[in-house]
């Protein structure tokens, strides 16, 4: 009974977040994109100015480009940290009702060792438990529990590493970057098509290499967001309490040391490693094409006119 409990309560979680979150990304997406577009046109516009006034060629900057990216994304940050936090609330739910009635059952256990409980009475209290059907929660219940718990500050909770974590694009663009010119500087070297040489294989591989570089960089902070923005007090566990970011990060450091800060993440590395690795695989590939199709373009008009 207990196991179908389990299982059902597992499912039911499972499917909780995974709506969420479909619901969710596109509009972080949209937000994202919004303000990125922003402030593009308006570094573009600045660009132009100072052009205008002899001062650069018109072109945007790689740093105001990364400056660009970080300010749209801290500005999703800061309008969808409340969403994020409703949805990690949901998808952990289960897992904070199945602790408590875990310490719920050590605390009968330990209550019929000292005062010799009688079995049958035990057993009775523990299949109660086990019958117990998780409560109905949704948004509602997520959105009153978190504003109980800390008022509306509570929506912002893991707003600093989540405002932090926006450098992860930037860690994982400067890494392929840097790794791809030093490709294509030792291919320029032995041959000088050698631009031409990088297969989709090698930017693959790259790509897998800056995105588990900003992952392993990055991952302690996204632990930490997803601590602060879990149900508090699971269990009546004091380590799984936090009061803020720097009350989280010492109370891991305390009872789990720095392992607890890599919890789970081979099953990032897996999804945002190959996902990044297949992105810059075709985006290199899609940028040849252009190229490739843009030279033959302007190679026949000049071959008819002659």
């Amino acid at each position: 009974m207990s196991n179908s409990n389990a299982i059902a309560n597992g499912v039911a979680g499972a499917g909780a977040g995974i709506i969420a979150q479909i619901l969710t990304y596109p509009l972080q997406t949209g937000i994202y994109y919004y303000f990125y577009q922003l402030f593009k046109n308006k570094a573009e516009a600045i660009a132009a100015a100072r052009k205008h006034k002899g001062r650069g060629d018109g072109n945007v900057g790689i740093f105001s480009w990364l400056l660009v990216a970080a300010l749209a994304g801290s500005l999703n940050v800061l309008l969808t940290n409340p969403i994020w936090v409703l949805v990690t609330r949901m998808q952990t739910h289960t897992q904070a009702e199945r602790k408590i009635t875990e310490s719920k059952k050590e605390a009968l256990l330990k209550e019929a060792s000292e005062n010799s409980l009688v079995a049958s009475r035990l057993k009775d209290k523990l299949a109660e438990l086990d019958s117990t059907k998780p409560r109905p929660y949704g948004t509602i219940h997520a959105v009153r529990e978190v504003y109980t718990e800390a008022g509306i500050r509570g929506f912002w909770k893991g707003i600093i590493p989540t405002l932090v974590m926006v450098c992860n694009p930037s860690i994982q663009f400067m890494i392929y970057e840097s790794s791809l010119k030093r490709l294509k500087e030792k291919r320029a070297a032995n041959n000088k098509h050698g631009l031409k040489n990088i297969s989709a294989l090698e930017v693959f591989l790259l790509g897998a290499i800056a995105k588990l570089g900003a992952t392993v960089t990055t991952y302690p902070l996204l632990v930490v967001k997803s601590r602060l923005q879990a149900k508090q007090e699971i269990g009546g566990n004091i380590s799984l309490r936090y009061s803020g970011t720097v009350d989280a990060i010492i109370k891991m450091i305390r009872y789990e040391g720095l392992p607890g800060f890599y919890k789970g993440m081979s099953t990032k590395i897996v999804q945002s490693v190959f996902a990044a690795s297949v992105l810059f695989m075709f985006k290199e590939e899609f940028v040849k094409a252009y190229m490739f199709l843009t030279h033959k373009i302007v190679k026949v008009p000049s071959n008819v006119t002659n």
